[in-house]
């Protein structure tokens, strides 16, 4: 082939080339016009049956109505949601796997920086929520009170049992927090998710837990936990008759929530983080669906916009950092 022939033949596959780029430039938002062509799929990182899975379950119908597709949830537990997260993490930014965020993904992070995910990378769409964590104990239990568990701990030191679901939960970091504040000591028993709390509590396998109160909730309506205190700064409507543990310990500086919100992979699309986001907005705002998460005693508290939460994840970060040290929290 002659260099004039060459020359041409390079200016032909470079034609080509840019067409084939200008296409799939003008296809991108073709698509995003599109989205979603096919069910969603929602990332639940904890046990069907626990208080966040169930605020999932509330979430995804009607979230899918707005999207106009199907929502599927998909439970993939493990490692205090470690998996979950490093599993969305590696999904391509298209929309169609998206994470149920929480806190207990940046505590994760803090305690494991070499697991395979960064909280502050992933496209944040909206927060849905705020739980605080109820101090139960089974209803079988001798301690009737904070005061009574704080007797019984000073009593024999390390003795007690405290149960979370997982290290690095909000279950295990509240706990840790309480402990501190009250300066007692107690064995941390880590589950392999929040719905086995309950269970070890009626089997005396812990002695008391922080689970959130989503989770406590209808065990305690059943009679087979006993609420002893809020975490929250506030008491909870739902059980306006348990103190908070400013209260109980007199103090006025724990006021302990999680949340949660919608995570997408890194990198997904600025015009697919606004469908969501306004998809998001508008299911929260669902009558029926803020008075279950009511009745659960999760708090609505939806995002301004999707750098508005990107912000709080940040602040989040600066505030379960300091908890962290300051309680001495470290894996075992």
């Amino acid at each position: 082939m002659n260099e004039t022939n060459l020359r041409r033949r390079r200016l032909l596959l470079g034609a080509l080339g840019l067409a084939a780029g200008r296409g799939a430039l003008a296809a991108a938002p073709e698509a995003t016009a599109r989205y979603p062509e096919r069910p969603v799929r929602l990332i639940v990182p904890y046990a069907a049956g626990g208080g966040p899975d169930i605020q999932a379950r509330l979430l995804g119908p009607v979230l899918g109505k707005q999207l106009g597709q199907a929502m599927v949830l998909e439970n993939k537990v493990g490692a205090g949601g470690i998996l979950a997260a490093e599993y969305v993490n590696q999904q391509p930014p298209d929309g169609y796997t998206l994470l149920l965020g929480s806190s207990t993904h940046v505590t994760q992070k803090l305690l494991q920086p070499s697991v395979k995910f960064d909280p502050q990378a992933f496209s944040h769409i909206c927060r849905t929520g705020t739980s605080a964590c109820l101090l139960v104990v089974g209803a079988d239990s001798p301690l009737r009170s904070v005061d009574d568990l704080l007797e019984a701990a000073r009593r024999d030191p390390g003795r007690l049992n405290y149960a979370s679901g997982g290290i690095g939960s909000a279950a295990h970091l509240f706990a840790a927090a309480f402990l501190s504040a009250a300066d007692v000591q107690a064995t941390h028993v880590p589950y392999r998710g929040s719905v086995e709390i309950g269970l070890a509590l009626i089997r005396g396998d812990a002695q008391f837990a922080f689970p959130v109160i989503s989770t406590a909730l209808p065990q305690v309506r059943d009679g087979k936990l006993r609420a002893l205190a809020v975490t929250a700064g506030e008491r909870d409507p739902a059980l306006p008759q348990v103190p908070t543990l400013n209260e109980a310990l007199r103090r006025q500086d724990l006021d302990l929530v999680s949340w949660s919100g919608i995570w997408g992979p890194p990198g997904l699309p600025d015009a697919l983080v606004q469908r969501l986001f306004g998809a998001v907005r508008a299911a929260m705002q669902d009558a029926g669906l803020r008075a279950a998460y009511a009745r659960d005693g999760t708090v609505p508290s939806v995002s301004e916009s999707p750098a508005e939460f990107s912000r709080f994840v940040e602040r989040e970060t600066v505030r379960y950092r300091t908890l962290i040290a300051r309680n001495r929290i470290s894996l075992p």
